[in-house]
This record gives C-alpha cells, sequence and structure tokens, in this order.
C-alpha cells in the first residue's frame, strides 16, 4: 500500500545562470518541477511511500523527468507518455534580490491530454492519502473530469483527498477558478490553502474567518499558511496557530508550499498531532526557501529530526 498518490504535471525547469532580465541569459541549468512531484519527493525523502500519476510527452525531456523522479524514491508506474504532445517547460527568471518570475510554457502539454482514461482505480484506492491541486483541474476540460473522477474514487475507497488550492490566475478565469476551487474544497478532508487564495475563495482576510469558512464548506482539517507567521489550523472543534521557523535569507520561494504540504502529510502518516505536523510543515518550507530548485531544498528525515530537535516554536490558542 503507498502512503500517498498525488496526480499533476510536472515540467522541465531552466533557471538562467546569471541574474538579471533573461533576455539576457545564453546559458541555463536544467531542473525539473511540479507542485505534485514537489510533494510526491518530499514525501520520499522524508521515508514514505508515494506514487506520481501524470503523463509527459515521448521525448527525451519527459524520460529524463520520469527518470529523476523515479531516482528520487517515487514510484511511476501510472506515468504514461503522449506520441502527440510533448513535456511541458518552464522559465525561472532571477530579476534581482526578491524577485523572481516564472514562466511558463505548457499549452497543449502532454498532461493537459490526461483523462479518466489514464486513471487506474485500484491504484488509488491502495493508498492513504490522495493528495490533489487547483492546478490539474485548470489545464483541459479532460483534466478537470479527471479530478473530480479521482476525487470520487477516493472517496468510494475510503482514501482521505488532500486539496491544496495552488491557484494558478493565468491558467483560467476567475470566476470559473473560484467555482471549481470551492467545489472540490468541499469534497476534500483536509484543504491546505494560503491565506491570499482564501481570500481569493471566499472574500475573507482573517484567518479565523477562513478557517470557519473551510469547515462550514465541509473539510475535516484545514491548515492555512500565512508565510513567515507560520500557519493556523482549524477542525470543528479546535483552531491554533504554529509560528514559522526563522529563515535569514530566502533565496527561492518557489516550491515552498509544496515542501509544507509534504511536511504536513508526513507528519500525519507518522501519528503525530495537528499541532506537530504544521510544526513540521513550517520547517519542511522554511528548509526548501533557502536553496534555488523546486526540489533541490526539500530535506532528508534527518535535517528534519535535527531541525525539529534544535528548535521550539510558539503555539497560539
Amino acid at each position: 500500500m503507498l502512503d500517498v498518490v498525488t496526480i499533476g504535471e510536472s515540467m522541465v525547469l531552466f533557471t538562467p545562470d546569471s541574474n538579471g532580465m533573461m533576455r539576457f541569459s545564453n546559458q541555463f541549468t536544467r531542473k525539473y518541477g511540479g507542485a505534485e512531484s514537489n510533494v510526491a519527493i518530499g514525501l520520499s525523502r522524508l521515508g514514505h511511500r508515494v506514487g506520481w500519476v501524470s503523463k509527459v510527452g515521448e521525448d527525451e525531456f519527459g524520460k529524463g523527468m520520469v527518470a529523476f523522479i523515479k531516482g528520487e524514491g517515487v514510484d511511476v508506474s501510472n506515468v504514461t507518455y503522449s506520441n502527440d504532445a510533448p513535456t511541458g517547460l518552464y522559465f525561472k527568471e532571477f530579476r534581482r534580490e526578491g524577485e523572481i518570475n516564472v514562466f511558463y510554457y505548457r499549452k497543449e502539454s502532454a498532461a493537459s491530454k490526461m483523462s479518466s482514461v489514464d486513471l487506474d482505480s485500484s491504484y488509488i484506492a491502495n493508498a492513504k492519502y490522495l493528495h490533489i491541486t487547483g492546478i490539474t483541474p485548470a489545464l483541459s476540460e479532460s483534466c478537470y473530469d479527471m479530478i473530480f473522477d479521482v476525487i470520487k474514487i477516493a472517496k468510494e475507497n475510503g482514501v482521505k483527498v488532500v486539496f491544496d488550492p495552488n491557484l494558478r490566475r493565468k491558467l483560467w478565469g476567475e470566476e470559473f477558478a473560484r467555482e471549481t476551487l470551492l467545489k472540490i474544497a468541499s469534497l476534500a478532508d483536509i484543504v491546505l490553502p494560503g491565506i491570499e487564495e482564501g481570500y481569493f475563495m471566499f472574500g475573507k482576510k482573517t484567518p479565523k474567518e477562513l478557517g470557519q469558512s473551510f469547515i462550514s464548506l465541509g473539510a475535516k482539517v484545514v491548515v492555512l499558511k500565512v508565510g513567515a507567521e507560520g500557519a493556523y489550523y482549524f477542525t470543528k472543534d479546535d483552531e491554533k496557530r504554529v509560528t514559522g521557523f526563522p529563515v535569514g535569507r530566502v533565496i527561492d520561494p518557489v516550491g515552498a508550499g509544496d515542501g509544507f504540504a509534504a511536511g504536513f502529510l508526513s507528519g500525519l502518516l507518522h501519528n503525530l498531532t495537528l499541532e506537530e505536523s504544521v510544526k513540521r510543515a513550517n520547517a519542511v518550507g522554511a528548509l526548501v526557501t533557502m536553496v534555488s530548485g523546486d526540489v533541490e531544498g526539500l530535506p532528508e528525515k534527518y535535517e528534519i529530526d535535527r531541525l525539529l530537535s534544535m528548535n521550539n516554536t510558539d503555539v497560539d490558542r
């Protein structure tokens, strides 16, 4: 049995070897990244069994990416290949310190061609958690339908659904995005929004209002990320804030939310309390920001254990 199955697009990442306007760069470093595979790799490094479901192009980029993710200990047996569509690409521009721009080239990518036909019901049914994001349903109509079908499979088989809204405004219109994210959140057991995503979905600003809104919608657990301040968690009967870990210098914040999700799920899989799981999530997210790249900063289990043993974060009721 797998601990977690996640489903979604990953892409080849190119980063200029120099800072400033990317137009002046003539050398790039190739890496890989994608919200769902980031979470999968993060969980694998923390010692969990995890599978990633996706589709890539029958091209060198796709083959290289699948080999890389497999090499990180993630099961890729449910990744399929397309002869008709390429693997998606994106570029990350470090314009100046504190200013990072991301440019996606994913239209008509192989992953956007995913559909319910690509789902293996037994593969989903034999996991403890299904992790999904709000990116996948925005990729195409077939991806939209697939996400709701995979949720149905999970719920019919007692697999807990974990949803990170991961809002990408450029992928779809605001009204349809809001409607879809709310619909998925209403079906999820655990929701992991950022505070800006919560505001987008509900039009409310305070953590308490947002937490209660998600709980009223149907979630059993809500963990609301508030950046450097840490995160709040909410259940029907409890709510607390767990402060974040201090970061001297943020090198690359992209992927920190995925690290947070991996840390939180790792805590649950280790049967930690919600408070301890959020603390673990904060620690992983903080470490990710200190390294350039989506997955390069994801820690091994011993690193998290060491960090948590050295730091005591406060919890506010």
